[in-house]
């Protein structure tokens, strides 16, 4: 579990599509460097997530680390396009000895968009970003003022528009000068996780209707839970 506050900046210093070293497992591996500030108490097999996508560390020192990439998060993520030298945001996974911010994140990316916007105003800057048409459904789940996280980034909608299916951020300073938004430009990809608690929300609420228990008998259900 996440919180979506990047801790750090790494950087892309090595890719392997077929990586046959023992901490490879003969598949797609990527090695990030720079990381010093998270990896003081790391661990083989502690979970890092990378633009927000949860990862394995399968082999470390005291400045880099590496992780195993399965093809279905290369299917669902912008991991596939990176390149070495790229920035990434990183987050460890929560420590039950810190407050807790942003919001609760999975770390299991539900697709990606494109960015087709950015605008500045004053000292923060308007994202829009679209999501493919294939993924429409998806909308359901991104509502104003509600969370998402992009990038690994917690943020919130600010605009959404089911029909265009579009929606917005706006990033304040702060925040830019701390994760990989800011390097990035109109059409490139963005690794989105929407509101888990909305799945559950929605979820329950069409299973209601699918049994006929309605929606009076399900918010009495849960009253009583």
């Amino acid at each position: 579990m996440f919180t979506g506050l990047v801790e750090v900046m790494g950087t892309v210093s090595n890719i392997k599509e077929m990586d046959t070293t023992e901490s490879g497992g003969n598949g797609w591996t990527i090695t990030i460097s720079n990381a010093v500030e998270i990896l003081t108490d790391c661990h083989i097999g502690d979970s890092i997530a990378i633009n927000g996508t949860c990862l394995t560390v399968t082999e470390f020192d005291s400045n880099s680390f590496k992780v195993g990439v399965a093809p279905e998060s290369l299917r669902c993520t912008n991991l596939g396009d990176l390149k070495e030298g790229d920035k990434v945001n990183l987050e460890r996974a929560m420590d039950s000895n810190r407050r807790f911010g942003g919001h609760m994140v999975q770390g299991h990316v539900d697709t990606t968009v494109k960015i087709i916007d950015v605008r500045p105003e004053g000292n923060s800057i308007w994202y829009t970003f679209q999501m493919d048409k294939s993924d429409k459904d998806k909308m359901r789940y991104i509502i104003p003022k509600g969370f998402i996280c992009l990038d690994g980034t917690s943020l919130t909608v600010c605009d959404v528009d089911d029909d265009e299916r579009t929606f917005s951020i706006m990033m304040i300073a702060h925040t830019q000068a701390h994760v990989i938004m800011t390097l990035k430009k109109v059409g490139d990809k963005v690794n989105v996780e929407v509101d888990m608690l909305a799945k559950y929300a929605l979820k329950s609420v069409e299973e209601a209707l699918k049994s006929n228990e309605g929606i009076e008998s399900l918010v009495k259900r849960l009253l009583k839970a």
